[in-house]
């Protein structure tokens, strides 16, 4: 066993943190406040090699692995998790087009995202439905060589903003998930518009949206994979990209330590600092091993994929374990900040507003743990 980075891996590091705290720290509190994507830092992320590095060699990408996605998850999400979740739901929408797609669908989707700064999206939750992925309403129909697309679908990262959308439709709504296709839809595409979804709780820089689908007719050599393998191309999608999720968690409970840490220390009662008390010196060590643990989580999840194993139940485990343990540090956070860590003074009531989306999106808890269950009682 080797837990050491080789040193691309530590250069992608350094890379991702240094941009971190040069673009995204600055301005986080900012566009949270004004609930604004800053489309500065998605070109910015361009410049540099940080946007959509897992765009194949052959499609003109970088071809980064998911252990090193994971690199520069953790360094991101410490900055921001609204911002960060920009960049990995792009990687979301770029997931099943490298899961289900062929080389020449994936040079002519991708491609085009390597030229100029540019984000793609995943569109499977519906109003009515989100864990019950198979239950969708939204229909596609073949009308010769072209499929018609008509329904809903909510709670897309980068919605509308996207150049691409991976959308998730069903030929039958009574086929359950064997009738579903997934068909890459451009965002100029006629009859397609979205609505931005305002005043959420966290996360409020990143672009979540309802997507509107009248008539929309994309061609037949859109749809990925064959007739039915929509759900299938789905659950492997997020398989892969809940582990960015925890990684991503695991950024969040490092701020939040960091920051109680540095508090601690410059907080005074009783005449001495707020750090000489076992009661705050343990939440700090929870927090650490928290993080330590969380970390190895995700990291085996990632060295899977990156092996071409099975990886599911890892995934779960890291995406469940690493968002749970992320807002308990955030939520500690506050307690050592006390008042002042309830208002925006300080950064960590932002970081336990934006984690608890970790718990919701990309499957919820609860879907995780049935995923983990399942896996045991095979």
């Amino acid at each position: 066993m080797d837990f050491t980075l080789n040193n691309e891996q530590r250069q992608l590091q350094q890379l991702a943190r240094d941009f971190t705290r040069k673009e995204i720290i600055p301005i986080a509190a900012e566009y949270d406040q004004k609930e604004e994507l800053p489309w500065q830092v998605v070109e910015k992320a361009f410049e540099v090699g940080l946007l959509n590095p897992s765009i194949p060699e052959h499609a003109g990408g970088l071809g980064l692995g998911m252990f090193d996605e994971c690199l520069i998850a953790e360094e991101m999400a410490y900055g921001c998790m609204g911002i960060y979740t920009v960049l990995m739901a792009s990687e979301l929408g770029i997931a099943p087009i490298l899961i289900g797609g062929t080389e020449e669908q994936q040079r002519r989707f991708l491609t085009p995202l390597t030229e100029k700064a540019g984000l793609a999206a995943f569109a499977l939750s519906e109003p009515n439905n989100g864990s019950d992925a198979a239950a969708m309403g939204t229909t596609a129909v073949l009308d010769g060589d072209e499929w018609v697309i008509n329904g809903t679908k909510m709670w897309i990262s980068n919605g509308g903003l996207a150049e691409i959308t991976v959308v998730f439709a069903t030929t039958d709504k009574q086929g359950g998930h064997r009738a579903t296709v997934a068909l890459v839809v451009p965002k100029d595409a006629p009859g397609f518009s979205y609505n931005k979804i305002k005043h959420k709780m966290g996360q409020r820089a990143s672009l979540t949206s309802e997507l509107v689908f009248e008539n929309v007719r994309v061609p037949k050599e859109n749809q990925l994979g064959g007739q039915g393998d929509g759900f299938k191309i789905a659950m492997k999608t997020l398989d892969k990209t809940r582990i960015p999720v925890a990684a991503g968690s695991v950024g969040i409970a490092r701020r939040a330590m960091d920051e109680s840490v540095k508090y601690a220390k410059e907080r005074a009662a009783f005449g001495k600092p707020i750090a000489d008390f076992q009661a705050i010196q343990f939440k700090l060590a929870e927090m650490a091993i928290g993080i330590e643990t969380g970390r190895l989580m995700y990291q085996k999840a990632a060295w899977l994929v990156d092996q071409g194993q099975p990886h599911g139940f890892e995934s779960a485990i890291a995406k469940a374990y690493c968002s749970e343990m992320a807002f308990n540090a955030a939520n500690e956070g506050i307690q050592v900040h006390g008042g002042y860590g309830y208002v925006g003074e300080y950064p960590v009531e932002k970081l336990l507003r934006d984690v608890k989306l970790n718990m919701i999106y990309e499957g919820t808890n609860e879907i995780q743990r049935v995923v983990i269950s399942r896996t045991l009682l095979r």
